[in-house]
């Protein structure tokens, strides 16, 4: 059996159970909630949809990255028994987590000079980073070293692709993405922002499409556009979502009524609280494989 551990970010939004079941390791993330600090624990400390609910009634978020101090914390019981880690960063487009880990990287790589320490920028978010440690266990399953693992990621994260959308453009416009006017504006002629993450890990915005029905049409015909073989994509898909379950399972039951080859049934989970606190409720995101993303 291979003798290294996978480990991912609290912001990948999978669960807990789903990283247990995948024996994926994970540091956590921080943030707070009118001044009160909490960990950003998959919901276990705070149940996700009580800090929706708080944030729909007004209450101020804040959050922040894992130190290079915490990754070490977190990295040395690993090494310590004699594991080798490749461990997957939330987008350098959005955080600056990835550095923090290599700065613990470099640390730890003189303690443990026998040990390999891979660190990994996914250029992704949410689930998205969620579906490529999921693919990353499959791959660990198969048999493949550590190092060919991080070959195969380094190859290939470019493939998954993030569509997401909001149907509430309240948080976009208090976090300073989007003017008050048009968020006034947008909220009146109910435009919903159709957003993914460029090659680059960042949010772009891509469309602005009227009515929550017409986007939630968008983002199905975004995944028979770029999908692996098209609607003969015979993968996993994954869709994640702030507070909006309903829309996020029709827009599943969709995608297995289209994508007759799929691997199982899409996987629906939560935005946790820290990417949660900057797209607030009323975002649903939608993770496939697909073509290298591009400019």
């Amino acid at each position: 059996m291979n003798n290294y551990i996978i480990s991912g970010c609290s912001t990948a939004d999978i669960s807990a159970k789903h990283f247990e079941k995948r024996d994926i390791k994970y540091a956590c993330f921080h943030y707070t909630l009118d001044g009160v600090e909490y960990v950003d624990d998959l919901g276990q400390t705070m149940p996700i949809d009580r800090f929706y609910e708080a944030m729909q009634n007004g209450a101020e978020t804040k959050t922040s990255q894992v130190t290079n101090g915490e990754f070490v914390d977190y990295f040395t019981p690993f090494l310590e028994d004699g594991k080798d880690i490749i461990h997957l960063c939330l987008s350098s487009g959005i955080s600056g987590t990835y550095n923090s880990a290599c700065v613990a990287k470099e640390m730890l790589e003189e303690q443990y000079p026998d040990r390999k320490i891979y660190v990994i920028d996914s250029l992704a978010a949410s689930a998205g980073s969620g579906l490529l440690l999921d693919k990353m266990a499959d791959l660990r399953d198969e048999g493949y070293t550590i190092d060919e693992l991080y070959a195969w990621v380094e190859e290939n994260k470019l493939r998954m692709h993030h569509w997401f959308y909001s149907t509430d453009l309240t948080f976009f416009v208090k976090g300073g993405r989007v003017s008050k006017v048009s968020g006034w504006f947008g909220t009146i002629l109910q435009i919903c922002p159709l957003l993914n993450v460029d090659v680059n890990g960042k949010l772009i915005p891509r469309e602005k499409i009227r009515t929550k029905q017409k986007v939630m049409a968008a983002i199905v015909k975004k995944m028979e556009t770029f999908a692996d073989g098209g609607t003969e994509y015979a993968d996993k898909c994954f869709i994640s979502h702030s507070g909006r379950f309903n829309e996020a399972k029709e827009i599943a039951e969709t995608i297995q009524e289209r994508f007759p080859n799929l691997k199982g049934k899409v996987v629906i989970n939560n935005i946790g609280t820290t990417i949660g606190s900057h797209t607030g409720p009323g975002t649903v995101a939608l993770f496939f494989w697909g073509q290298k993303r591009e400019n």
